[in-house]
């Protein structure tokens, strides 16, 4: 029998042994593709936060600048006539004449509309022809009582009739007067909706009549501001019937109670309407200096980025050291009052500043900036309409 040597015949390696090999090779690559990974995000969290890496955002800026500020409470309001009447007759009837034109200005007392008052009339000739008669029948019973003929008791009915009878006689002139429509105060007529012919019932509108010389304008405020509310103060009023012009008026009342379901004050302004160009029940924005003057630093509201945090802002400053240009720099804000294109800056920024005034709604902490001014958004504390 022939022997095997062992050493020129090796045993293979086990299976087992390989595949220990294998998985050890599988998860030192697995750690490594993790730890690049996790270098790779590092890097570029740190180039979010630092703004490298991102594309240059072209914004404009301005400089936040001190600026006079007058305080001002603005309302909306409604124009209302300094007397203003819906003229309707008592009595029914039918129309007979309608002496005026619509549209026109009447004096006081001019007829206006007058219905058919023949029957009325002539039971108003009937009811004095007999009041004159009891007056005569009243003259010859004070001579007969002069001359011992009659007792005063008969004097007396005398009286009684006469006077009943002209009280009568009265009433059926008053009645005839209600046939005719004058105007109560001098005024401009509005539009006639009758005709000669047409019946009218009691409270019908016949025709409208302003007094538009000066006129009331009535608009609310919240009752906080009600420590700054006085008889006298001046107010300006636009409209949009006439853009680009301002009326000049004066508080002439202040409700002295504060309404139930909205907490507001009624104020009432008068002002002049030369050309009686404001008309009742136009809609007004009013305007009333309040307070002393005071300096404000202020911007441009395009400047203002609204967030459930704040209000915040993107000023423009130098790249951090080792980067170049310049960045922008997120800061909070404290808001103040409006007007016009502008917003007051009460905390978080100073003087000087430059803010960027367009293009911040694509910007973040540390975003690389190219700024172009040629075209500014709007900064005016009295902006006028487009089209002006």
């Amino acid at each position: 029998m022939e022997l095997t040597n062992h050493k020129d015949h090796p045993v293979p390696p086990s299976r087992t042994g390989k595949r220990m090999v294998l998985m050890l090779l599988a998860v030192g690559l697995f750690l490594g593709l993790l730890v690049a990974f996790n270098l790779f995000k590092g890097v570029m969290i740190k180039r979010a936060l630092t703004g490298k890496g991102e594309p240059v955002q072209t914004v404009s800026v301005v400089a936040a600048r001190m600026e006079a500020w007058q305080p001002a409470l603005e309302a909306v309001g409604t124009v209302r006539a300094i007397r203003g009447a819906d003229l309707a007759f008592e009595v029914p009837g039918v129309v007979a004449q309608v002496p005026v034109k619509a549209g026109s200005d009447v004096k006081q007392g001019q007829p206006l509309v007058a219905l058919d008052d023949s029957t009325e009339l002539a039971q108003l000739r009937q009811l004095q022809a007999v009041a004159n008669l009891a007056e005569l029948t009243c003259q010859r019973s004070r001579e007969q009582l002069a001359a011992h003929t009659i007792s005063q008791a008969d004097l007396d009915n005398a009286e009684g009739d006469f006077k009943a009878k002209r009280a009568g006689a009265e009433a059926q002139a008053a009645l005839v007067a209600k046939k005719h429509l004058a105007a109560p105060f001098p005024g401009r007529v509005g539009i006639v909706t009758t005709s000669p012919g047409s019946y009218l019932n009691p409270g019908a509108v016949v025709v409208t009549l302003q007094q538009l010389d000066s006129v009331y304008v009535d608009f609310f405020l919240p009752q906080k501001d009600a420590a700054q509310l006085k008889q006298g103060q001046a107010v300006t009023l636009t409209v949009d019937a006439f853009p680009g012009r301002s009326f000049k008026g004066k508080v002439s009342a202040v409700n002295p109670r504060v309404d139930n379901s909205t907490r507001n004050i009624q104020v009432e302004a008068t002002f002049g309407n030369p050309g009686r160009i404001l008309l009742p029940g136009m809609f007004t924005r009013v305007s009333m200096d309040v307070g002393t003057q005071q300096q404000n630093l202020t911007l441009p509201q395009t400047a203002i980025t609204y967030n459930p945090y704040g209000a915040l802002v993107f000023v423009v400053k130098p790249a951090p050291a080792g980067g170049q240009g310049l960045v922008a720099s997120q800061a909070f804000v404290t808001t103040g009052a409006t007007r016009g294109d502008q917003v007051a800056i009460l905390k978080g920024l100073e003087a000087g500043a430059q803010v960027v005034s367009s293009g911040g709604l694509k910007l973040r902490n540390g975003s690389p900036l190219l700024i172009d001014n040629r075209i500014q958004p709007a900064n005016d504390a009295n902006p006028a309409p487009q089209e002006q």
